[in-house]
């Protein structure tokens, strides 16, 4: 068990860690439809810190308590202070600890329970994996209030096709977790009380593979995708060929010409 992290609200975010290395992540303000507020944004980044740190980590679940999984920001907070000044250090405050989700060395996978929008919505295309309820829904519905939402674009649109976000960005509208699922913005979808059977599997399938071979391929993915196709073939020849002569890919190798399990040693 880790204790809760946070910087200002007590147990804002619940923060627990098993001895497999499979940290799990809860939003934990219900009360506020788990908001990305301040005090949230920096208990995510305190935590994701403490993840990126751990040598033994394999997986995080990013889930949340109560009906939602996260309604973005906090706008009663944002409108506290109406100046351009505060607006360009929160949303870079934001950016800082979706792109620390993408810049952990394990795979994240949001546990979605729940309504996810705005910056929440942003919360679950920035995640490598996401399995969602049926029950849930999605938008990017900042444009409702005049907020057109840009930030939860960026991961919003390399999710799906670019038509189809830029729907759900001009309109507000929401769509249903099949849908979701429809446009690649999740992984899986079921039933509510199969979440956690559904969450566990994934994490199980990652337990099983090496954590190295896991932490390059991770990062080479994100990497190539925003190259040109040559220079993306370039860096993954070369993510290849390290990978190779690594001592889990000899290892598993090796394993394969044997006919046998291969015992991972990283």
């Amino acid at each position: 068990m880790i204790e809760p992290t946070s910087l200002q609200t007590p147990n804002v975010l619940l923060h627990e860690r098993d001895a497999h290395g499979v940290h799990r992540l809860s939003l934990n303000s219900p009360a506020s439809f788990n908001t990305l507020s301040e005090a949230m944004l920096a208990a995510l980044q305190q935590a994701l810190d403490a993840i990126a740190q751990d040598e033994q980590a394999r997986v995080v679940v990013l889930g949340a308590a109560g009906k939602a999984f996260c309604a973005g920001h906090n706008l009663k907070e944002m409108r506290a202070q109406p100046e351009l000044a505060y607006y360009q250090k929160l949303f870079a405050q934001c950016s800082r600890m979706m792109m620390a989700i993408q810049q952990l060395p394990v795979p994240v996978i949001a546990r979605v329970q729940g309504l996810a929008t705005a910056a929440g919505c942003q919360l679950v295309a920035q995640c490598d994996l996401a399995v969602s309820a049926d029950s849930a829904t999605f938008g990017v519905n900042g444009i409702d209030v005049g907020l057109f939402c840009a930030t939860p674009s960026v991961p919003l649109v390399r999710n799906m096709h670019a038509k189809q976000a830029m729907e759900m960005l001009l309109t507000g509208g929401f769509i249903s977790a099949a849908e979701a699922q429809a446009r690649g913005l999740v992984n899986r979808v079921c039933s509510v009380d199969q979440l956690d059977a559904q969450v566990d599997e994934l994490v199980n399938a990652i337990l099983a593979k090496p954590r190295e071979a896991v932490r390059m391929g991770k990062a080479l993915f994100y990497q190539q995708r925003e190259m040109g196709i040559a220079a993306a073939y370039q860096l993954a020849g070369q993510t290849m060929a390290c990978n190779m002569v690594h001592n889990v890919a000899q290892e598993g190798v090796q394993a394969f010409i044997d006919k046998r399990t291969p015992t991972w040693r990283a």
